[in-house]
C-alpha cells in the first residue's frame, strides 16, 4: 500500500520530467547533481570501488572521477526516465546504433546471438536503439522491481518500441519457447554474482565473482555472443557497437566466455571510468576457495 502511494506521489513529477526538452532535462540534471553531491549518497562505496579500481591514481585524480561519475549519475537517471515520453526519431539519434555486415549475416542465417553488456553508458537507451536498427527480436533478461506500480512503469517504457522483457527466473524457458525465432538475448552482465556459483577473475585490480549465466546459455544453445559497448559520444548522444565475441561458443572452455567478456569491459571503463556504475557494490563477496 505504501509503495503504491509512493508512486502515485511521485509519478506527476516523473511523467513531468519525462515531458521536458532535452535542453531543460540537463538543466534539470544539473541541479539533481547538486542534490546527489550536498546528500552524499553512496559517495563511501564509489571511492573505495575506485580507490581499489585504481589504486596507481592519485587521491585528487580519484575525487575527479568521482565527481565526474555524479554528473554522469544524474544525467543517466533522468534520461531513463525521459525514455517514458521518448519518440522513435529522439531513441535513434540520441543513442546512435552501428549496425554491421556479420550481425546482418547471422540475420539471414537465422541465427539467433546472445548479446552481453556492462552497466556501462546508457544501457537503457542501448536496448530501443538495436530493437529499431535490426531485425532481431530483442529480449532483455532483468530483474523485476519490488515495487509493483514502478515496475509496471518500467515495464512499458522498456518494452515500447517492441523490445522484450523476460525475468531472469524465466531466461530458459522463454529461450526454448523461443527457439523458432531469431532473437537477441541481452544480459547487463556484470553484476554480483554468487559467489559459490560464480567464475573468479581479476577485474579492475579486484577479485570478482561474475554471473556465468551468459556464457551457460550460449553455449547450451551456441548462440553467438556478442558484446555491445554503448559508449557515450557527448552528453545526451550515445553510440552502440556491436562487437563479436564467440561465433560457436560450444567450442570455448569453462570460464573463457566470462573472461573474455570482463576483460573487454574493463578495457572500456579504463578507457573511459566515468560511465560505469561506481556506487553500486559491486565486490560485497569474497572469492570462495575450494
Amino acid at each position: 500500500m505504501k509503495q503504491t502511494f509512493l508512486f502515485y506521489l511521485l509519478y506527476p513529477f516523473i511523467y513531468s520530467i519525462a515531458s521536458l526538452p532535452f535542453s531543460l532535462l540537463y538543466k534539470v540534471s544539473d541541479f539533481f547533481y547538486y542534490l546527489l553531491k550536498t546528500s552524499g549518497y553512496r559517495k563511501a562505496v564509489t571511492l573505495k570501488n575506485l580507490k581499489n579500481s585504481f589504486p596507481e591514481k592519485s587521491d585528487k585524480e580519484i575525487e575527479g572521477i568521482c565527481e565526474s561519475y555524479y554528473r554522469y549519475l544524474s544525467d543517466l537517471i533522468l534520461e531513463t526516465l525521459k525514455t517514458l515520453k521518448m519518440t522513435k526519431k529522439e531513441a535513434v539519434e540520441r543513442c546512435h546504433f552501428n549496425n554491421t555486415p556479420w550481425l546482418e549475416k547471422f540475420y539471414d542465417e537465422k541465427r539467433s546471438i546472445i548479446v552481453v553488456m556492462g552497466h556501462y553508458g546508457n544501457w537503457e537507451w542501448a536496448g530501443p536503439a538495436f530493437t529499431l536498427s535490426t531485425k532481431f527480436q530483442l529480449n532483455v533478461i532483468y530483474r523485476p522491481l519490488s515495487n509493483a506500480p514502478f515496475e509496471k512503469m518500467m515495464t512499458g517504457m522498456r518494452t515500447k518500441f517492441g523490445t522484450r522483457i523476460t525475468p531472469v527466473n524465466l531466461t530458459l524457458r522463454e529461450m526454448v519457447a523461443s527457439r523458432n525465432e531469431i532473437t537477441a538475448t541481452a544480459l547487463v552482465a556484470d553484476q554480483t554474482a554468487s559467489p559459490e556459483n560464480a567464475y573468479w577473475t581479476t577485474f579492475l585490480n579486484q577479485d570478482t565473482a561474475v554471473y556465468v549465466g551468459p556464457e551457460k546459455l550460449a553455449k547450451k544453445f551456441n548462440y553467438p555472443v556478442v558484446y555491445m559497448n554503448a559508449k557515450r559520444i557527448r552528453r545526451g548522444y550515445y553510440e552502440v557497437t556491436p562487437e563479436l565475441l564467440f561465433t560457436d561458443p560450444k567450442n570455448t572452455t569453462d570460464g573463457e566466455i566470462c573472461e573474455v567478456f570482463m576483460k573487454r569491459l574493463e578495457k572500456e571503463i579504463k578507457h573511459d571510468p566515468t560511465t560505469w556504475l561506481w556506487s553500486h557494490r559491486r565486490w560485497k563477496h569474497s572469492r570462495v576457495h575450494a
